[in-house]
């Protein structure tokens, strides 16, 4: 049995948390480990909660071929073979050591998306503290269990993955002995057009299932991410580059540090802004039921003057009589002189009122 939340090196994710932030580092670093090492410290410092890494090598992911199968279409990096678009991107495994002990020294987690087994044993000699398979990943149920056998959470990305192929790979991870499991929504287009987020998918997948529901981000700005905390996002995964600029291998659509910053800050605005579902009176609120309408005096009465449309009104402020009141207090005779400007009361009635206080 899968737990509603999770926790990933200490930090705890489900709905009733702050959104959880990672920061994905894919192959930005282009190839310098320096430059690994500075997005490192600048994700750290722009506030997020985790900073994922992918762990692979060209020769575990695919194949070196030429072939039509084995070269992308269209897209942002149209015309490339995946050989060569792996060994571009790939973070080197003799890096990992350095990255997880840097990570710990900056107070931010790091924990990294394993592509096939000896990902797994080498991820775990750097106490890796949880794993994500990524959309591409979804249908290898020998990795997802390899995965879900460490113990460790396990966060899944869904994009090109029916619903079926969805409830398999939880299926899998359960299997596997799996508690802690977290599913982002994912469209796997890069960059994705706002018009395909279909983000009602993330509320759609928080009735399905009973643990913390995300988004992985592959728009170019935040707003999407922003919306689906709204739907019941707990996890919110977006690339991460120094420079757009750059040319990195996922710079287009990647964020800068400031625009994580603003990530941050207003996807916990938005999670602030949900509250819970009531009806109470709210501190902002205090004081303001006093002005709301009921009924006023609009005109000097004197004893015996018949109430009418025209000197009693619905009126703000609330200190008089209800207005579902005013046909029964209409056409009735004062009872004594009223000035003008007087909240309505049940004692200038020649009649009692009957009296109704729906609650």
């Amino acid at each position: 049995m899968f737990k509603a939340s999770i926790t990933i090196d200490g930090r705890h994710i489900g709905p009733e948390y702050q959104p959880y932030i990672i920061a994905e580092l894919s192959g930005n670093h282009k190839g310098s480990l320096s430059q690994a090492l500075a997005m490192i410290d600048a994700a750290a410092a722009s506030g997020v909660d985790a900073i994922k890494i992918q762990t692979y090598t060209a020769n575990t992911i695919t194949l070196q071929h030429d072939g039509p199968e084995f070269r992308i279409n269209g897209g942002l990096w149209k015309g490339r073979t995946l050989f060569d678009l792996y060994e571009e991107a790939h973070t080197p495994w003799e890096w990992h050591k350095s990255l997880f002990e840097h990570a710990k020294k900056q107070n931010v987690t790091l924990f990294s998306s394993p592509f096939d087994l000896k990902a797994i044993e080498l991820l775990e000699s750097c106490e890796c503290p949880a794993y994500k398979i990524s959309s591409f990943e979804i249908n290898d149920i020998g990795l997802i269990m390899a995965a879900a056998k460490t113990g460790k959470p396990i966060v899944m990305s869904t994009g090109l993955a029916t619903l079926a192929e969805i409830e398999e790979a939880v299926e899998a991870v359960a299997n596997a002995g799996g508690t802690q499991l977290a599913l982002l929504h994912c469209i796997s287009g890069y960059p994705t057009p706002i018009e395909d987020c279909n983000l009602k998918t993330v509320a759609d997948l928080c009735q399905r299932f009973n643990f913390p529901i995300g988004l992985s981000d592959h728009t170019t700005d935040i707003l999407a991410s922003v919306t689906s905390v709204a739907l019941g996002a707990s996890i919110i995964e977006k690339h991460f580059t120094l420079d757009k600029t750059d040319g990195g291998v996922d710079a287009a659509f990647s964020l800068e540090p400031d625009e994580f910053g603003l990530l941050k800050k207003e996807t916990q605005r938005a999670h602030s802004a949900l509250g819970y579902a009531g009806y109470d009176i709210k501190p902002s609120e205090a004081g303001g039921r006093d002005f709301r309408r009921s009924v006023y005096v609009a005109d000097d009465i004197r004893k015996g003057e018949l109430f009418t449309a025209s000197n009693v009104r619905s009126v703000r402020p609330g200190l008089g009589l209800h207005t579902r009141y005013l046909p029964q207090i209409i056409g009735q005779k004062s009872s004594q002189d009223i000035a003008f400007g007087s909240p309505m009361k049940e004692e200038y009635l020649s009649v009692p009122l009957l009296k109704r206080d729906p609650s």
